[in-house]
This record gives structure tokens, C-alpha cells and sequence, in this order.
């Protein structure tokens, strides 16, 4: 659900900027201009924070009172002559300079000082403060206008960038492109991972480097909301950025809030981290906007989950588990079942939302083109609760969410019980298999149909792999296949029909939507074109195990 939020926090909560966001130059950047390395600088105080800060503008000045002339964010270009000359008011004109956030102080020997005078070096090691020492005279003025003219260098290049980006994801956003598609697009755009949470903390979408996956995911939820809680900290004391944190940046439009970006460590943007993820967060919410009661964010993460896993698309069964879990799907002692469902077209909304009456999770997603119509469902129940007809019923009713026409169409393939990623693998592809079938109609209701029920799908989709038993469908079924596709014969659905009413032919012609003249004239022609008798037993047994290697071979 989407959080409203009124009155004065219809805003966007503006994240921590990121250091390299403002498009200045550093001091340590700024030492290696050619103007500053004329003057032979040597760094004496500067921890890596210190020579990372960012320069706002260079001053020139010897006055001891400098300081309240200062901004924060300034370059200090000094001879020192109009310095204290006490050590005690030199120390502590270093402090005044600090406190009014002071970038760097440069300082020019040989005019004034011989020697950086060793207060103001341990001073300036005391406050992190920068302290360069210039050993050769140099034209301040040159300098300056190098420096200032690389902060307007930058500054420019940052604002050219920005309305790129701009100009990208509100593109994205009139086209109405998917939110997994703006997601990949930012990950793009700041070479970094980034992924989407809606806020309950789940997974909705993520561009991922598949080696990571494993690591990140693990206990996302856990991981998510302690970055949250030091992102709200940190909004409180207003630091100066931490580069190694995660970026967080909310989507919310009109006082709704959806979710948050997050954008992990990655190389510097000209254009800011922070801009390019607000920019996404746009483009996001004005798709929301646009949805209206749609949740386009459950179908397009479940979807990609559902598409994964059946595609084998993840790093192992580790990342894969720890990915389903971030998206709120339980596995760890749950009971899990593989669901394929046909008849009617289902949405993935309307299967968690089937799944939470009976106390679990479900995700959905559309099944292998190879069974037509179908939507492809994760079930995942708690331990105590039992998957059994009543319940799958209840499963299926809920789907329909009141529509009897649409309940009675509903056929549910249910796979083997499975107890973690592995077992439900093998449960997704027993119900894809059992999906590819003729499923008898019942009288009312749904039709619900095992592959426990079904020994011979079973051992299909266990094997389905061995070279064995796929050479045994081909040599089976090779001259039916050569001349279905070379007339666009239907045998294979005729024989299918009859393997799936053994001993009674009417209701195999039925089935195949034949006349019973036609029907038994396929029937001869595929008697001829195997060269079997059709009417032995152990004949129809080979014919049906390799027809059911041939439809499990279509995933």
C-alpha cells in the first residue's frame, strides 16, 4: 500500500547529498592544476576526507580577520604576512578559519615565512583541516582565475549533464516506459546497482550484477531498513557524506510515497548521483500517477522473478533464494507448490492476494508461450497449512475473485509439495508439464488436477533431461512430428487425445474436436505412419511417455 502523507510533508524527503554531487573540484583535484604545481605545493596536513573536500571559490588574503569574510567551502591563498604573531592566537586563528568551513589552506613561503610555522601545522592537523605549503613564488592572480575557471568548468559541465538526464527519464516517463526499465536505465546511467523497494521493504525491481546478487539480497530487509535508519540520521546531523553508504531517494508524488531508490557505491556522475536517482524517482512516480489503482510495480517484480526462475537466469540457488525472499516471498520452512494456471487470465495481484487468504505468498508471472494462455504461480504457505482439494479450491475461487463464469473456466496444474528453491523447481516444471495436457471438465467449479495424481509426469519432468529418453520420444514420434510440420497436420493432438481417454474412442474424438469418421481416418494414418497396432497396451504406454517428453522438451 502507498503511504499519503499531508500538510507540510507533501515533499520529497531530499536524501544526503553525495560529496561529489555539487560539481566542484576537490583540493587534492585543484593541487594538480598546472598553475598550483608551478608553485612546487607540499602537502602537510590533509587526511583523504580533508584533500576530498570539495572548493567552492579561491580567496586571496593575509588578514588576520579573513575569517568572517568567509562562506565555507573556500580555497585560502596567503603569504601570511597580516598573521598573529602569537602562538596561541595563530593556533586559533587556524580554528576560526575551520569554523567558517574552510576547504584548504594554501600557504606561500619565502615572502613572509621561510617555514610553515610548526602552531599552525599541528593546529591544522588537530581540526582536519588541509594544509599545503607552496615552496616557489607563483602570480596569485593566475592562479585564482585557474582555479575559478576549472569550478566554472565543472559547475557547467554538471548543469549540461543534468538537463541530459533530465531530458532521459522524462522521456522515459511520457512513453510510459515499465518501472523494471527505468531501473535498468539508472543502473546504466551511474554504473552502479540500484534497485527499487516498494514500502514494506520488498523487492520490486533491481539491475544487479548477478555475482552480487547473493550478498546484497541476503536478509535484504534487515540490510534495507538499517541503511534507513543511518540515511535518518544522518538527515539529522547533516554530515558531509559518506561516499561508502547507500543512496536512498523516495518516490512519492501529490503526498503519496510508493517506495525508495537505492543506489549502491558507484563511480562519480557529472551530472550528481543524487540527481540521476531523484530523476528516476520522477520518472517512477509520474508512471504510478498514471497507473492509478493499477499496480504495475507487483506485476513487472513478479514477473521478472517468475521469468528468471523458469529461464534459469540467476547465479545459483543461493542468490536465487535469497533474490525471491527479498521480494517477500517465504521459503525457508514453508510449504511451496508450483502452479500453473489455465482457462482464464489471471493477474499476479490477484494471486498473492488468493495466496494471503490462506495465510501465505504467491508470486505470479506468464507462463512459457509453449501452453498457450497460461500464468506460472510460486505458492508459499506456512508449515501448518495444508495445500489439500478444499483449499486449492478456495485458491482458485479467490482467484476469480467472485466471478463464477471465470472460476468454473479455471484449471489449476498443482506440482509435487517441495521444501526449498530446488524441490520447487522441479514443482514449477511438474505443473508446466501437467499444464500441457487435456484436462477433463468437471460439471461446476474449477478443475484441479496433481502431478502426484500423475506418476508419469513425475518421472518425465525428473528425467526429462536424459539423453535417453529424449532419443526415445524423437524415434517414437519422428514421423508423426516430420508430417504435422509439413502439413500442418494436427496427429500429434489426435494421438494426444487418445492417449488421454485410453479404451474409449468417442470421447477421444471429442476431445480432438473431430468428426468420428475423420477422427478414426487419423487414427488409421497414424497406426500406418508408426507402423503400431493402437489397440496394445504397452504400445500406448511408450506412445504417451514419449509425447510427454516431447511437450516437456517445448519449455
Amino acid at each position: 500500500m502507498a503511504d499519503r502523507r499531508e500538510d507540510e510533508t507533501i515533499r520529497t524527503n531530499r536524501p544526503i547529498p553525495d560529496p561529489a554531487d555539487d560539481g566542484l573540484p576537490t583540493v587534492r583535484e585543484i593541487l594538480a592544476i598546472p598553475a598550483v604545481a608551478q608553485g612546487l605545493p607540499e602537502v602537510l596536513s590533509g587526511t583523504e576526507e580533508a584533500l576530498d573536500a570539495h572548493v567552492r571559490w579561491a580567496h586571496v588574503s593575509d588578514s588576520a580577520g579573513v575569517a568572517r569574510l568567509l562562506n565555507g567551502g573556500e580555497l585560502l591563498l596567503s603569504t601570511g604576512s597580516g598573521w598573529p604573531t602569537d602562538p596561541s592566537e595563530l593556533s586559533a586563528f587556524i580554528g576560526g578559519l575551520v569554523d567558517a568551513g574552510l576547504a584548504g589552506l594554501v600557504l606561500e613561503l619565502g615572502a613572509h615565512y621561510r617555514y610553515v610555522p610548526a602552531i599552525v601545522e599541528s593546529a591544522a592537523r588537530e581540526h582536519g583541516l588541509a594544509l599545503v605549503a607552496l615552496h616557489r613564488e607563483v602570480k596569485f592572480v593566475a592562479l585564482t582565475e585557474a582555479v575559478h575557471r576549472r569550478i566554472i568548468s565543472e559547475q557547467t559541465a554538471a548543469l549540461r549533464a543534468r538537463d541530459e538526464v533530465r531530458e532521459r527519464f522524462t522521456a522515459l516517463a511520457l512513453r510510459g516506459s515499465p518501472a523494471d526499465f527505468i531501473v535498468r536505465q539508472l543502473a546504466e546511467t551511474l554504473g552502479a546497482a540500484v534497485v527499487l523497494e516498494n514500502l514494506a521493504h520488498e523487492v520490486v525491481a533491481a539491475e544487479v550484477p548477478i555475482a552480487a546478487e547473493e550478498e546484497l539480497f541476503t536478509r535484504w530487509e534487515a540490510q534495507s531498513r538499517a541503511a534507513h535508519r543511518r540515511a535518518e540520521r544522518q538527515r539529522a546531523t547533516r554530515p558531509t557524506g559518506a561516499p561508502g553508504e547507500w543512496l536512498i531517494v523516495p518516490v512519492e508524488a501529490r503526498g503519496i510515497r510508493w517506495g525508495h531508490l537505492i543506489a549502491l557505491p558507484g563511480p562519480a556522475h557529472p551530472a550528481g548521483r543524487t540527481s540521476v536517482l531523484e530523476q528516476g524517482a520522477i520518472a517512477l512516480a509520474l508512471g504510478r500517477l498514471a497507473d492509478g489503482g493499477v499496480d504495475e510495480w507487483t506485476r513487472i517484480g513478479r514477473q521478472q522473478l517468475v521469468d528468471g526462475l523458469l529461464a534459469g537466469r540467476f547465479a545459483g540457488l543461493t542468490a536465487a533464494s535469497a533474490r525471491i525472499e527479498a521480494a517477500g516471498l517465504p521459503l525457508e520452512g514453508a510449504r511451496l507448490f508450483g502452479i500453473a494456471v489455465t482457462g482464464s487470465a489471471i493477474t499476479a495481484a490477484a494471486a498473492d492476494a488468493a495466496a494471503r487468504e490462506l495465510g501465505g505468498r504467491a508470486l505470479a508471472g506468464a507462463g512459457p508461450e509453449s501452453i498457450g494462455a497460461a500464468t506460472i504461480v510460486v505458492l508459499s504457505l506456512p508449515a501448518s497449512r495444508v495445500f489439500d482439494d478444499a483449499a486449492a479450491h478456495g485458491f482458485a475461487a479467490a482467484l476469480a475473485a467472485g466471478d463464477a463464469a471465470m472460476r468454473d473456466r479455471l484449471v489449476l496444474s498443482i506440482g509435487s509439495e517441495a521444501s526449498g528453491l530446488d524441490a520447487l523447481l522441479g514443482s514449477v516444471q511438474e505443473a508446466t508439464d501437467l499444464a500441457r495436457g487435456p484436462a477433463p471438465r468437471a460439471a461446476r467449479g474449477p478443475v484441479v488436477r496433481r502431478a502426484d495424481d500423475r506418476p508419469l509426469v513425475r518421472l518425465v519432468t525428473a528425467l526429462r533431461d536424459d539423453h535417453r529418453l529424449l532419443e526415445h520420444g524423437e524415434r517414437m514420434l519422428e514421423p508423426l512430428i516430420d508430417y504435422d510440420l509439413a502439413r500442418r497436420g494436427d496427429l500429434l493432438e489426435v494421438l494426444g487425445a487418445v492417449l488421454a481417454h485410453p479404451g474409449n474412442r468417442t470421447a477421444a474424438a471429442s476431445a480432438s474436436h473431430l468428426s468420428r469418421s475423420v477422427f478414426y481416418q487419423r487414427l488409421a494414418l497414424i497406426g500406418d505412419l508408426l507402423g503400431v497396432d493402437l489397440d496394445d497396451g504397452e504400445t500406448l504406454t511408450a506412445l504417451h511417455l514419449a509425447l510427454l517428453v516431447r511437450r516437456s522438451a517445448l519449455r
